[in-house]
């Protein structure tokens, strides 16, 4: 079974030795599933982020999704969400094994991301869609992470010392991070991560979502990842922002304006993970100075 050295690295990286006993095991752990349960493989996807996927199809020739993660609070977490979730609006979670970060999914055929969609329009209907689909409280007797965890990041970011992100857009960010809290209806189950590249096509039921984080917040923080997503490749970024924005407020009926709120809070502690993670952070930042452009 061939790990590319690049997937290797990164859980290495994000990991550190536990990553590291993890990928040295990767190989024998994938053949144990494979054999408890009745699985064959038909190699891993192409878009590996920290999770090991394979296609698999089991004895009967159903097309499925093995996915090997680090065991670890998130991906027990996840196990959770999925259960929460039971197949609607998201991919079934059929079997799993908390203990070893090991799920059996339903394979979502054929599986076209909604980034392949060029109509605009459809794109946000179809996200509009999937969001309403998976709306849930958050289920009873778990440990289910809080949002406001999360906002942790924008404390550790100022107690870095001077960066890139302006701490005046920080603590614009703090201040409306707690507006929306304090006019909240209550916290849901949330996505977490509900955008272009995890909402995929099913021939049998259309749009749907799949790898929840699960984090308990304020539903409006659910489209905050969607609206970033996919601008660069956008001839104006900016209009195509401002049109997420308006159409998801008016088909959604949300508050516009505390829809903004929430996009300014989280997109700015989105930016700072960014520059923590010496990953891009310039273009969601960019999205976070247009979307106070657009409060103004």
């Amino acid at each position: 079974m061939k790990i590319s050295s690049e997937f290797q690295e990164k859980i290495t990286n994000a990991f550190g030795h536990a990553g590291k006993a993890w990928i040295d095991s990767l190989e024998q752990r994938v053949e144990t599933y494979l054999q408890k349960w009745e699985l064959t493989s038909e190699g891993p996807v192409d878009n590996l982020s920290y999770n090991f996927v394979l296609k698999v199809r089991d004895s009967n020739g159903t097309p499925l999704i093995l996915k090997l993660g680090v065991p670890n609070f998130d991906t027990r977490n996840e196990m959770v969400t999925l259960k929460a979730y039971n197949g609607e609006g998201c991919a079934q979670l059929l079997k799993s094994d908390p203990e070893n970060g090991v799920m059996l999914l339903e394979r979502i055929v054929p599986g076209t991301m909604l980034s392949a969609e060029r109509d605009e329009m459809v794109v946000i209907e179809n996200f509009i869609k999937v969001c309403k689909a998976i709306r849930r409280p958050v289920p009873g007797g778990t440990s289910t992470p809080s949002l406001t965890h999360w906002f942790d990041g924008l404390t550790r970011y100022r107690n870095a010392g001077e960066g890139p992100i302006s701490l005046e857009h920080v603590q614009l960010a703090e201040e409306f991070f707690q507006e929306v809290m304090e006019t909240s209806k209550g916290p849901e189950l949330l996505h977490g991560d509900l955008h272009h590249e995890n909402i995929l096509y099913s021939e049998e039921k259309g749009w749907m979502a799949i790898d929840p984080k699960g984090v308990a917040g304020d539903p409006y923080f659910d489209v905050v990842s969607f609206l970033i997503n996919q601008l660069e490749s956008k001839a104006d970024p900016k209009s195509t922002l401002k049109l997420r924005v308006d159409t998801i407020s008016e088909q959604m009926g949300l508050d516009r304006q505390r829809l903004l709120k929430a996009a300014i809070a989280l997109g700015t502690l989105y930016a700072c993970w960014g520059v923590e993670d010496l990953a891009d952070w310039e273009t969601t930042y960019e999205c976070v100075k247009w979307f106070i452009e657009f409060l103004g």
